[in-house]
């Protein structure tokens, strides 16, 4: 009934980038609501849009570098 050790590691790394999506777009959702009940019309949405992006990428690029430190055994065999 509970997942081998390998397939919990593997369900925490989809979601982890499950969670870099959800980064970028929570932002923008929020811009579009301060966009609605402040008269400050289209910059909510670019502030969103541009907050979500930076912090989605940072985000994403740190998981990589997680999932490349997680197998040594990929740096060991050099360029091809």
């Amino acid at each position: 009934m509970f997942p081998d050790p390998k397939d919990s590691k593997e369900l925490g790394r989809y979601l982890a980038l499950g969670q870099v999506g959800m980064e970028m777009v929570v932002p923008i959702v929020l811009g579009l609501v301060a966009d609605h009940y402040l008269p400050i019309a289209p910059w909510g949405l670019v502030a969103g849009a541009a907050l979500g992006l930076v912090g989605g990428l940072a985000h994403l690029i740190h998981q990589a570098n997680k999932m490349n430190a997680d197998n040594p055994a990929d740096h060991k065999r050099g360029p091809p």
